[in-house]
């Protein structure tokens, strides 16, 4: 029975306002986070929350309105965030590599009432790229673009004229009482929506997912026990908050737990040194390319590693060296896959401590308790064991719908309550899921069903390659064939004619890729998503 679970598996938190006041009082002397020299203990978090939250009330935020935050890893996003769940808002977190325009899109299409927006982050100008998107239409507020938002607060100490600072809006509820704060909080129900994810675009025009308080609540304690989360765990947070791995598996598990974040706005290997270092980091979740970053670096002996013990990652293709190199070069005792989607609250597989290294690298691990994963024929019936289909699920951290789209939710969810994951993949005879592929990456040589993630896992055993991406392109003979889009490692004079011929001696020949090109790294998303649809473009 995990710690924060009564004997329903249910939560004991009934919404995520109230988690963060028990973790105030709960955890109240322990370091909540580090953000460069800011250091603040959880009593000082709960109290920054309630000023955030006051501030919203003042703000004139009424509960199901939509409250964006649009900036980097940073305290001010956990407090803003934080404080605009705590009043009853549902959070609309921005990706921080979307252009003016896409975050335009999805502030309109939320009908955000409130933004909290970054300054300058690498090298843009958050708020002018904004500007520039929504200068025009028929809004009367700091932007007339975007008719619905009504402020835009700049978490810096200036803001262009027509927008707040992130004091003066702290300052501004400085008049509402803490009970006013402490009743809003107190009146949020558990089946409210809590947050809306935008799915990542990779497929056409993000839809936004609907999660509620109970949903993320429970799904996170699962995952705080899965993982091993523990109380005094240093937590170096280098997922993007704008990404359920970020903010639900980082900032909410931390709160469950105690333990403390180190937000890190941007992924830097020497940096991630530095902190794991400095910081006596011991639990580094992240993509598995910031693993083998931090593994291959030629400085990595000068910094002290020891504190690490837990690793987290997930991808279709997570090389079983890594796993072996993780627990055998740096001494991590638990390194863990799981799999998810913005769809399912964040999780759905995950693998247990105590696994094989193979069952880890291989696969994604089993469903989470009290959920149900069906592998799916196209008529939606369940296939057996070894055989691939479409990776179909059920369970109570299901969204709720897409956003003010019931059409885009009935394609997404059966009339059983089954969410269609769009997902090629394999469960094993133990329920392990392995995640071959996206249904619309899937390409068709000659007949023969090709699934990119497969195919990349076995390139990705050549000795040459650090990275690679396969894509189907049109073929006159075949219909299709693979182009394989590869990152050689320093100093490797390998060819595409070396390459294709490796191809053919260790896959069959539907498989192997007909074109190479070499590249010095590959286009991903913020999320460390390939974005398969900019090399298909190329």
């Amino acid at each position: 029975m995990g710690e924060g679970i009564d004997g329903r598996g249910d939560p004991r938190w009934g919404s995520i306002a109230e988690l963060v006041r028990a973790a105030a009082e709960r955890y109240a002397g322990h370091e909540a986070v580090v953000d460069g020299r800011v250091r603040i203990s959880y009593a000082q978090l709960g109290e920054r929350v309630e000023r955030a939250a006051a501030g919203c009330l003042a703000a004139g935020v009424e509960p199901g309105d939509r409250v964006a935050v649009w900036a980097p890893n940073t305290l001010e996003w956990i407090v803003s965030a934080l404080g605009a769940v705590s009043a009853g808002a549902v959070l609309v977190p921005l990706n921080t590599r979307f252009k003016g325009a896409e975050a335009a899109y999805v502030l309109q299409r939320s009908r955000a009432k409130l933004l909290f927006i970054t300054g300058t982050f690498l090298g843009t100008s958050y708020v002018a790229s904004l500007r520039r998107a929504a200068a025009d239409g028929p809004g009367t507020g700091p932007l007339p673009g975007l008719e619905h938002l009504e402020q835009v607060v700049v978490l810096a100490e200036d803001a262009p004229e027509s927008f707040r600072t992130w004091k003066d809006f702290l300052a501004g509820g400085d008049s509402v009482p803490a009970e006013a704060v402490r009743e809003r909080a107190d009146s949020i129900r558990s089946d409210a929506p809590s947050d809306i994810i935008f799915t990542s675009g990779t497929t056409g025009s993000p839809k936004g997912a609907v999660i509620t308080h109970a949903q993320t609540l429970r799904c996170y304690q699962v995952w705080s026990e899965l993982a091993g989360l523990r109380e005094g765990d240093r937590y170096l947070i280098v997922n993007p908050f704008f990404h359920t791995f970020g903010y639900k598996a980082g900032i909410i598990a931390c709160l469950m737990r105690g333990a403390t974040m180190v937000p890190q706005p941007v992924f830097n290997v020497d940096t991630v040194l530095a902190n794991v270092a400095a910081e006596r980091i011991s639990v580094l979740p992240g993509p598995p390319t910031l693993h083998q970053s931090l593994l291959d670096h030629p400085q990595r002996d000068h910094h002290d590693l020891s504190a690490l013990r837990l690793v987290v990652t997930g991808a279709a293709v997570v090389p079983l060296q890594l796993v072996e190199r993780l627990r055998s070069e740096l001494r991590i005792a638990t390194v863990l896959t799981a799999y998810g989607l913005s769809e399912a609250s964040g999780i759905v597989t995950m693998c247990r401590r105590g696994d094989p290294a193979g069952i880890i690298s291989s696969t994604s691990g089993r469903a989470i308790p009290d959920t149900e994963v069906m592998i799916a024929d196209p008529e939606g019936r369940g296939r057996p064991a070894g055989q691939a289909g479409e990776v179909w699920v059920r369970g109570h951290h299901v969204m709720q719908g897409y956003f003010e789209d019931p059409a885009e939710t009935a394609e997404a969810i059966t009339e059983e309550g089954w969410l269609r994951t769009g997902d090629v993949g394999v469960l094993d005879a133990d329920g392990n899921l392995c995640i071959t592929d996206r249904i619309k990456d899937m390409f068709i040589v000659g007949g023969f069903n090709a699934y990119p993630a497969e195919i990349e896992q076995l390139i990705g055993l050549h000795p040459d390659i650090a990275d690679v991406a396969v894509v189907g392109i049109p073929d006159p003979r075949l219909g299709e064939v693979g182009k394989a889009y590869a990152v050689r490692r320093p100093g490797s004079t390998l060819t595409g004619d070396d390459l294709i011929a490796w191809s053919r001696r260790e896959m069959a020949n539907y498989k192997v890729p007909r074109a190479v090109e070499f590249v010095a790294e590959l286009p991903r998303n913020a999320s460390g998503k390939v974005l398969k649809t900019e090399l298909r473009a190329r």
